[in-house]
């Protein structure tokens, strides 16, 4: 899978200023509506198959044109781990369950962690991981910040615009943004909390919605608490959506089953880069 969009291919040679003034176009570019080649409830769900794919293969999206209509959504999990200074991405598709597909890449970074140009880090390599698969994804979900970010082009919006791929951020700290109510404290599972746009997001409204506090695992006794994880368009999916498609993609766990097969996946690749 290679970029659509190649002038926003991460190049970690620019300024710091030149990056982020690509962010703000790149946000600019971003669709936060939904805009998916598939039924978003066929993702994670046990929708009719004949209802799984919205019109043939490739048309409105990146899937592939070998694919017959009635096969379930390809779903990307994307997560990065570190090396020394290579970045590893680690890419795990899953079809109905099923994986069928990983693949992962190295790329040796080049500049430090930066809050807020993530994507300029680890772009490299993940964009290095999608040129490696065989099939294109119908959605990817990516180990970071989408639209809840300085200036609304996260990780999975970088990803998500460069590559015209529908993309959702799941993230486990809150980069940015103001939480419509507490969160210090123990929210039941399938609880959200929506997260507005502040002072810090540049590029948005204040009390725009820019994404959801998803809680998909709690203790279920004692004082304890499990943080949830916060959830953002990347690109071509609105905010209810990608927190509708995070919370039916759990399975037990805290994180939804495509980026945690990814991250148990990077952990295993990292011992083969040298």
């Amino acid at each position: 899978m290679e970029p659509v969009r190649p002038e926003y291919v991460p190049d970690p040679s620019l300024s710091r200023e030149e990056m982020e003034r690509l962010q703000r176009e790149l946000a600019a570019d971003a669709v936060f509506a939904d805009d998916l080649p598939v039924d978003p409830a066929a993702v994670c769900g046990d929708a009719d198959p004949e209802q799984q794919r919205l019109g043939e293969a490739g048309e409105g999206g990146t899937g592939s044109d070998e694919r017959s209509g009635d096969e379930p959504p390809l779903v990307a999990g994307v997560d990065q781990a570190f090396v020394d200074d290579y970045a590893v991405s680690a890419i795990v598709v899953s079809q109905g369950g099923e994986v069928v597909e990983r693949v992962h890449a190295a790329v040796e970074t080049e500049i430090p962690y930066i809050p807020g140009l993530l994507s300029f880090r680890e772009g490299g390599a993940i964009l290095a991981a999608f040129e490696e698969l065989d099939r294109d994804p119908d959605l990817a979900l990516v180990d970071g910040s989408g639209r809840i970010h300085f200036r609304e082009a996260g990780l999975a919006t970088h990803i998500g615009v460069m590559l015209d791929l529908p993309a959702v951020g799941v993230a486990k700290s809150l980069l940015c943004g103001t939480p419509r109510e507490s969160l210090d404290r123990k929210l039941p599972v399938g609880t959200r909390v929506g997260i507005e746009a502040d002072d810090g997001v540049e590029t948005a409204e204040p009390g725009t919605l820019i994404g959801y506090a998803v809680q998909t695992r709690q203790y279920e006794s004692g004082n304890r608490y499990v943080n949830p994880l916060y959830v953002s368009p990347g690109h071509r999916v609105g905010a209810e959506t990608a927190a509708d498609l995070v919370a039916a993609c759990t399975a037990g766990y805290k994180l939804p089953e495509p980026t945690r097969l990814a991250d148990a996946y990077a952990d295993e690749v990292k011992a083969e880069v040298n």
